[in-house]
């Protein structure tokens, strides 16, 4: 297989894109973090798929993006008060916020029943999952590996394992999104990030 890359300044980009991702492909996309790679969420063949591509092991959560607050209650529920007070004050953006996982959201994306979200503050990222609905992401490189911040990394690692990569040029980020599990009463911070510890008690 040849990974296709097309520019994200192409009109029919998100198109090709949501084509791919409805017959059980993958996609790589920029974000305002890092490249993303992407499958869709309720599509088993393609979790497993993503999971593959990666080599990432199973027991991994994947985090679910989403394009805006309206698509939150189709992956998750019982949202805590102080994650809606975080992602009042943080999204779109670097943060992702681990709370219950909606019935009917496969399984393999987190073993635990819990869910991580996040609304990217990115405009291609944003109208691609608009698109879609939520979609599985990951970031776009082989488990253990560096992250990605241009189409050409993303090339170097994931060449012929993955259906398309849309280049977006550079992503403004380079870290990947702070991670807060905000299932308890006491937030825990499960990786640090672009958003401060400061700032998460600050606004919780």
């Amino acid at each position: 297989m040849k990974t296709r890359v097309v520019s994200a300044a192409d009109p029919h980009a998100t198109t090709y894109a949501l084509d791919v991702l409805h017959h059980q492909g993958l996609v790589a996309f920029p974000t305002d973090t890092v490249y993303g790679l992407a499958a869709a969420v309720f599509d088993p063949a393609g979790l497993d798929r993503l999971f593959a591509v990666k080599g990432r092991n199973q027991t991994k959560a994947i985090a679910v993006l989403l394009a805006e607050l309206t698509q939150l209650d189709r992956v998750a529920r019982d949202l805590p008060d102080r994650a809606k007070k975080l992602a009042a004050a943080f999204w779109p953006g670097p943060l992702t916020l681990v709370v219950p996982r909606a019935p009917g959201v496969p399984e393999v994306i987190s073993v635990d029943g819990t869910i991580g979200v996040r609304i990217p503050d990115h405009d291609l990222a944003r109208k691609l999952i608009g698109l879609t609905g939520p979609l599985a992401v990951t970031s776009a490189n082989l488990s253990g590996a560096e992250n990605t911040r241009t189409a050409e990394e993303v090339l170097a690692q994931l060449d012929g394992r993955i259906d398309l990569l849309l280049d977006g040029g550079r992503t403004p980020g380079g870290l990947p999104s702070t991670v807060v599990d905000c299932r308890s009463g006491e937030l825990k911070i499960l990786r640090e990030g672009p958003v401060s510890r400061d700032q998460i008690r600050a606004a919780a």
